[in-house]
């Protein structure tokens, strides 16, 4: 029983602390357009062709390891 003179006030700090924390996202605007960021994810972004992407001589574009695709550097 002791237990419970312990949980409620500290349970009451929690909720507490998580209404104000609601009150100051909707006070700094937080929730004011909640639809344009889930419609930005599927918009097409703006290819970035940067001069540090492309491999001279035409041999496209490099993978994540730097190589133009030949097997991710595995020699055999």
């Amino acid at each position: 029983m002791s237990v419970v003179y312990v949980l409620v006030p500290l349970a009451m700090l929690i909720v507490l602390i998580a209404v104000i924390a609601f009150i100051r996202s909707v006070r700094q605007g937080q929730f004011d357009d909640l639809e344009t960021p889930a419609w930005r994810m599927l918009l097409d972004d703006e290819v970035d062709s940067s001069p540090s992407r492309d491999k001279p001589g035409g041999e496209g574009e490099a993978d994540s390891f730097g190589d133009a695709g030949d097997g991710g550097g595995v020699e055999g």
